[in-house]
C-alpha cells in the first residue's frame, strides 16, 4: 500500500465540503494506492478511519466459514468503504480487498468528525448514502432468503452491469471473476459455472474470458423475478 497523489476536488469527501475545509482536508488525508487482490483493510481490523474511492473497484465482503466469502457489494470510483465501522465499532465487521489497481483517500475517524460538524451538504449527502445503503441490504437479504439460486445469479448479473457499466464493446466494465460473482449471489462456482453454459448456449450472455456482456436483459430479468 504506497502513498500516491490525489485531487482534492475529486472524491466523494472534496465535492461535498465547503471550499474553505478543503485545505484541512489536504493536512488530514492520506491518499492509498492498493494493488489489484490487495486488502484495503481485514474483517476484525482495528477501525481507524473510512475511505473514499477514488479509482478502481472493490469488493465488500463477510467471512462465510474458513475458506468462503459472502460479497456483500461492489464498491467504484466516487463509493465509500470502512462506514461499517464507524459508531463506536472498535473493528471492521467487514473486508474489502481491490479487485484491480485502485486509489482511495483515508481520513481518521476525529477528522471525519469534525469534518461532518463543519460541512451540512456532506452529512447529508452520508445521511442518504447509509440509507441507501441498508435499503439494498435490506433487499439483499430477503433475495437470498426467497429467490431461486438461478434467479440471484441473474440478478447479480444485471446489478454488476448497473454498477460499473459497460465498455466500447458492452461488456461488463469490471473483471470479475466466477467466484466472486457466486460469492455475491449466496451460491458455488460449479453452480454459476453451469448457468452460464447455459445463458450462452441461449445467446442471452456472451463471456470472452472473465469478461461477460448481456445480449438479451428481459430475458435474463424472467430469471430474477423478485418474491414480494
Amino acid at each position: 500500500m504506497q502513498e500516491a497523489a490525489c485531487n482534492v476536488n475529486s472524491c466523494f469527501l472534496c465535492s461535498f465540503c465547503i471550499p474553505a475545509w478543503k485545505e484541512a482536508i489536504a493536512l488530514h488525508k492520506k491518499t492509498y494506492q492498493f494493488k489489484k487482490g490487495e486488502d484495503i483493510f481485514r474483517e476484525g481490523d482495528p477501525v481507524k478511519g473510512i475511505y473514499f474511492i477514488y479509482t478502481g473497484s472493490v469488493k465488500v465482503y463477510k467471512q462465510w466459514g474458513e475458506q468462503k466469502q459472502l460479497i456483500l457489494r461492489f464498491a467504484k470510483a466516487g463509493d465509500i468503504l470502512g462506514h461499517r465501522g464507524l459508531g463506536g465499532v472498535v473493528e471492521y465487521p467487514i473486508g474489502a480487498t481491490a479487485l484491480e489497481d485502485s486509489k482511495a483517500c483515508f481520513i481518521s475517524n476525529d477528522f471525519l468528525e469534525a469534518t461532518l460538524k463543519t460541512n451540512h451538504e456532506l452529512t447529508y449527502k452520508l445521511m442518504h448514502f447509509y440509507a441507501t445503503e441498508l435499503q439494498k441490504a435490506e433487499m439483499r437479504m430477503r433475495d437470498l432468503a426467497h429467490m431461486e439460486v438461478k434467479g440471484r445469479v441473474a440478478e447479480a448479473l444485471l446489478e454488476l452491469r448497473n454498477i460499473f457499466g459497460v465498455n466500447h464493446d458492452q461488456h461488463i466494465a469490471a473483471t470479475i471473476t466466477r467466484q466472486d460473482i457466486a460469492s455475491y449471489a449466496g451460491t458455488t462456482y460449479e453452480t454459476v459455472f453451469k448457468f452460464f453454459n447455459e445463458l450462452a448456449e441461449e445467446k442471452i450472455i456472451t463471456t470472452n474470458g472473465k469478461s461477460i456482456k448481456i445480449n438479451d436483459s428481459d430475458r435474463l430479468q424472467q430469471f430474477s423475478k423478485k418474491q414480494s
